[in-house]
């Protein structure tokens, strides 16, 4: 997923607000988090939420070249947190997709074998 992540932010021009790189990143990172769920996949989740915080704000310094990270902090992050944002949507986290364990299905496994009872 980080080479999508790369070749999204790459592809989207500069001159485009971060909204239309917003609505190309968010439901690829939703989808991926959605299939990968089931299992253990907290840590991976983690480090693609920090691949694409990272590759988010490269692109951003590219389009502001002149500005600070003072000014793109003041400019972008909303909610006294430190996640990107426009005025109309954020950056999906994928760090509060909650993932759910093996179920434990207990005897509601089917066996091939006749059951003597």
């Amino acid at each position: 997923m980080t080479g999508k992540v790369r070749t999204v932010c790459r592809q989207t021009d500069t001159s485009q607000p971060l909204d239309a790189l917003l609505l190309r990143l968010n439901p690829a990172l939703g989808g991926w988090c959605v299939y990968f769920r089931p299992g253990v996949s907290s840590a991976a989740f983690g480090y693609l939420s920090f691949y694409t915080w990272q590759q988010v704000g490269r692109w951003m310094r590219r389009k502001h070249r002149r500005s600070s990270w003072k000014d793109l902090r003041r400019r972008y992050y909303k909610g006294g947190v430190w996640w990107l944002a426009s005025e109309e949507r954020s950056l999906f986290s994928p760090t509060k997709v909650g993932t759910t364990r093996y179920r434990y299905r207990g005897a509601k496994i089917p066996t091939p074998w006749p059951v003597e009872g």
